[in-house]
């Protein structure tokens, strides 16, 4: 059966990558996760994931008692509003993606990748996503769950760290002597 709720998104950037190792945000659950910045102008893939949150609202009335809450947490949110101070999220909107297993991640040849230097925050790519209701102590919303991804591109790091690569010059044995 197709999952209705699964949406492959157009090209991304990904930001808060932490997709090699499990971590824990705020004494949760240790997870996977990534934020998926999505330009505005890449109105198919909102489109598919508006249509996802719409089904996964649908069916998750149940966990609400039957009816759909107005006040919904849902998981797209606007860059120029949610994050107007950092410029990685402009003009975009943007989802964070979780999951308890690992993400399958690999390259434009759907090969692994298996470098961990190879995938990170400010690399382009795709995300396989999921959608699904949740009603825990009092909070109900829509989240998003984290599938696999697809590294298509090479970005500027959003990590803030410089690259060893990009610090250094090569230095001649002799030199380094002098």
């Amino acid at each position: 059966m197709e999952n209705s709720t699964k949406v492959i998104t157009g090209r991304v950037r990904f930001s808060y990558a932490n997709v090699w190792e499990p971590k824990s945000i705020n004494g949760g659950d240790e997870k996977y996760s990534v934020s998926l910045i999505i330009p505005k102008s890449d109105k198919k893939t909102i489109a598919d994931i508006k249509a996802a949150i719409e089904v996964a609202k649908k069916e998750g009335a149940a966990k609400f008692g039957g009816k759909i809450p107005a006040s919904l947490k849902l998981p797209l949110r606007d860059g120029d509003v949610d994050r107007a101070d950092d410029e990685a999220y402009k003009d975009s909107y943007f989802i964070n993606a979780n999951s308890k297993d690992k993400p399958g991640i690999v390259d434009k040849q759907v090969k692994p990748i298996l470098d961990p230097g190879e995938f990170y925050s400010g690399c382009y790519g795709r995300a396989s996503i999921t959608f699904y209701a949740f009603n825990q102590n009092g909070n109900k919303g829509i989240a998003c769950g984290l599938q696999n991804l697809q590294k298509l591109a090479d970005g500027e790091p959003l990590s803030g760290r410089s690259r060893a690569e990009d610090d250094f010059t090569t230095v001649d044995e002799d030199d380094f002597l002098a």
